[in-house]
């Protein structure tokens, strides 16, 4: 039997002991997996909800597997410490969000790792699962536990844990596995049988399996538009906009970027494809600031020709585009100003290295002269600062006269000279990875790099830059696990046994643990981060890249001499591939964007010009209930759900003015997480008038579950009468009252709410369970008496409100 949680049932008012509850009830806008399902499967992301619900990996295999017939794909984050301890004490399983299933019940889980430091994650969301931590203690009713993402590349680290990995991009070939999944299940098939299916595929390792082909899609400039959209989060994340990915792969060959050799080759999504994603991130997700994201959007064809387009269809509706990753010498101010329009972007500049013929040995190009140019136009326009990336410990022939941390300290120096313009500057450690050129180099150990780094920090802190600076050991637990074998698994489970988690975190990080447990293992440490001969086999060497590995010897040796590779560009009859590195063949290729873009047809059209004569605020008040899942939003995380919400709607919304324009809406009072609400109170100011029973029609269709609009009412705000705000107004509310056998109510000014909060719950309980009935306004002409604000507002602007 399927166990399923239903976390407000199965631990109440528990949530509210836990940081962020909103992270555990699930509950969002455009949830898609589903209960009845022939093949059961959970995409787990071994890092907090903020950071999983970011990532574009998960999202595109959510959003792809919860299309194929038959399937159901839920979603699980890994529980903070205090969340894990209340699962434990409450004898509760880690579930999905969607369906509330318990992962020990699923037929598939599937984790997706980006980064190294979220390998005791991945220990920590089994464990909660009770999923045994090793394959051959896994029977027939524990799910099959895969694994993918760029991480994978090297496998050996995990093998320990995983039953099986998925090598490459998920569209080149693990939906169409899936689907063979599904008829496997219809035919009866068990455990056992699904799993050789699954270690069949050519994209697929397993300890033992021979050369192992990485998987790329091969459709991915050319598939019709498929925005991984949903869900919509409802607590704030860390990237919280939406992401629409306009190039995979990246031409420029940094001999350092594990990301720009794994996912060769280049290639491009036509614009009219973008602006189709684009369109359903905006008017599907409700987002307002969408990315344009690649590992260098600089590269895209034609991109200040898509800029144009977009803003030309969107800027009225205060629609704003980012563009991540540029590269300097693709940047263009007046393509900076286009994407500013709406919301002011920041400068940024990774230069990784300082000096002209390091940067040359890493294959990059970033000029003092150019930054300076582009930094001095940069003023006239009204940017007063920029944010600088580099790190310690590249390969890079460094000689006995200069040292790094003192030539970042100059090249910080002498732009700052020139620009007259202060700075922030992230300093990190390089970590070699596999399946680049650098794979064979050493790492900087920690003593080293940290008196580097407290050199540079000291040295320009001290002249009024902010400087950001890595923990160099967390970058040593990162190599050790990059470059890592199978004994390296050991050092994670021991690791995790001794309570390590979340090691992305420095708040959550235990380093004496770590330190303990990497001095004990001294020679694996040194053999792993220290530097390898380019002639002996890599752990990873089953692991085929579509990259020779004569190629990333050459490029290795190039490095060395300073020698530069140009980037990848299309090859013809007239200029063939200058330097084949083995990705392209019949099937991959590289692909460039070659429309440019016309006038979209997609998206939501501005507004049209309304009544302005004679000129008025256009006003929605309203009232809504918060019930279920969302009583634990907090109250910025309820607002950013209504913003949402009009964007999906389509709702003429008025916005402030400056840098970052925000919907003209207000909600009355703030509402502690944890009690529900059956009349909570906003008002809304539109840019022209719009029928309030229009308007709640099609906000209650776009409204995430807990939230619906009651009431709603239109008022017209001549030009100089007064606009009370909703708080200004703010008498006090009515709670329900349980305590006696007739439910009644009670009427609590605002001043008071805490104090009867108290006198019902008492100090040491929670307000789990509690309702407050209303929000009440207090009548300009009789401030004791708490009314109804749709009361209150019809009799202020009795000759203006229109029902």
């Amino acid at each position: 039997m399927t166990y399923y949680i239903d976390p407000l049932r199965d631990l109440g008012k528990h949530l509210l002991e836990v940081e962020k509850p909103s992270r555990y009830v699930g509950g969002e806008y455009g949830r898609l997996a589903k209960r009845e399902a022939l093949l059961r499967m959970l995409i787990a992301f071994p890092d907090l909800y903020e950071i999983g619900m970011s990532n574009q990996a998960l999202r595109i295999i959510y959003n792809g597997l919860n299309q194929l017939e038959g399937v159901s794909c839920d979603r699980a984050f890994a529980p903070a410490p205090d969340f894990e301890r209340l699962l434990r004490e409450q004898g509760i399983p880690l579930y999905g969000l969607d369906t509330g299933i318990s992962l020990g019940d699923l037929d598939v889980l599937l984790f997706t790792l980006g980064y190294e430091l979220g390998s005791t994650g991945v220990l920590t969301m089994l464990a909660a699962a009770s999923i045994p931590l090793h394959p051959a203690a896994r029977t027939d009713r524990h799910p099959i536990v895969m694994m993918g993402g760029p991480c994978v590349s090297n496998p050996l680290p995990y093998s320990r844990f995983i039953d099986a990995f998925w090598i490459g991009e998920a569209e080149g070939g693990f939906f169409d596995l899936t689907k063979q999944l599904v008829a496997l299940k219809q035919a009866g098939a068990g455990r056992a049988t699904l799993l050789d299916l699954v270690v069949s595929h050519p994209s697929v390792w397993v300890p033992g399996k021979a050369r192992v082909k990485r998987a790329m899609d091969t459709h991915f400039a050319s598939r019709e538009a498929s925005a991984a959209v949903y869900p919509v989060p409802s607590m704030k994340v860390v990237q919280h906009h939406g992401a629409v990915e306009i190039m995979r792969g990246c031409p420029n060959g940094c001999r350092f970027c594990h990301a720009g050799y794994w996912y060769r080759p280049m290639r491009q999504k036509s614009a009219a494809t973008i602006q189709q994603e684009v369109a359903s991130f905006i008017t599907q997700g409700g987002y307002r600031e969408i990315s344009l994201s690649s590992l260098s959007t600089g590269d895209f064809s034609h991109l200040n020709a898509l800029v144009d387009s977009l803003n030309q269809t969107y800027a009225a509706q205060h629609i704003s585009f980012q563009l991540p990753s540029l590269r300097v010498s693709t940047f263009s101010l007046p393509l900076l100003k286009k994407i500013s329009e709406v919301r002011k972007s920041g400068l940024t500049f990774a230069v990784e290295t300082p000096v002209d013929a390091w940067q040359l040995a890493i294959n990059k190009e970033v000029s003092r002269d150019t930054v300076s140019a582009i930094l001095q136009e940069a003023r006239k326009y009204g940017w007063r600062g920029a944010k600088f990336y580099f790190m310690i410990g590249l390969p890079v022939g460094l000689d006995t006269v200069t040292t790094e941390e003192v030539e970042i300290v100059n090249f910080i120096l002498e732009i700052a000279r020139r620009t007259g313009m202060h700075f922030n500057i992230n300093v990190g450690t390089f970590v070699p990875k596999p399946h680049t050129p650098y794979q064979w180099v050493a790492q900087i150990n920690e003593a080293t790099a940290r008196k580097k780094l407290e050199y540079i920090r000291l040295k320009l802190k001290s002249l009024g830059h902010k400087v950001g600076i890595q923990d160099p050991f967390v970058s040593i637990i990162e190599g050790l696990i990059s470059r890592g074998n199978e004994q390296v698994g050991e050092i994670i489970e021991e690791a995790y046994a001794k309570g390590c988690r979340l090691d992305a975190w420095s708040e959550f990080l235990q380093k004496d643990i770590w330190h303990s447990l990497l001095e004990t293992a001294t020679p694996l440490v040194q053999k792993i981060t220290g530097a390898q001969s380019p002639d002996s086999p890599v752990p990873w060497h089953t692991i085929d890249p579509g990259i020779s590995s004569s190629y990333l010897k050459k490029e290795f040796f190039k490095s060395e001499s300073g020698a530069v590779t140009v980037p990848c560009t299309v090859p013809s009859q007239e200029e063939p591939c200058a330097h084949p590195c083995g990705i392209c063949d019949t099937n991959n290729k590289i692909i460039e964007n070659s429309i440019q873009p016309g006038n979209p047809e997609t998206g939501t059209p501005a507004p049209a010009a309304g009544e302005t004569d004679p000129p008025r605020t256009w006003r929605i008040l309203f009232s809504f209930t918060k019930k279920g899942s969302v009583v634990f939003q907090p109250h910025l995380a309820l607002v950013e759900l209504f913003s949402m919400a009009l964007t999906r709607a389509g709702i003429p919304v008025s916005y402030s003015q400056g840098f970052n324009p925000l919907p003209r809406m207000e909600i009355a009072a703030p509402l502690s997480i944890g009690i529900d609400a059956a009349a909570e109170m906003a008002a809304l100011d539109t840019d022209i008038f719009f029928d309030s029973t229009t308007f709640k029609h099609r906000i209650n269709a776009e409204l995430p579950e807990g939230i619906r609009i009651g009431e709603a009412i239109n008022i017209a705000i001549p030009l100089g009468v007064k606009k009370h705000s909703l708080s200004s107004l703010l008498w006090g509310y009515s709670y329900e009252n349980k305590d006696s056998s007739d439910i009644g109510v009670d009427y609590v000014k605002a001043a008071d709410e805490k104090k009867y909060r108290l006198s019902r719950i008492g100090p040491e309980e929670s307000v789990f369970g509690l309702k407050r009935l209303s929000v009440l306004a207090k009548h300009p002409h009789d401030p004791e008496q708490g009314e109804s604000y749709f009361t209150v507002y019809r009799d202020i602007y009795r000759n203006h409100h229109i029902e």
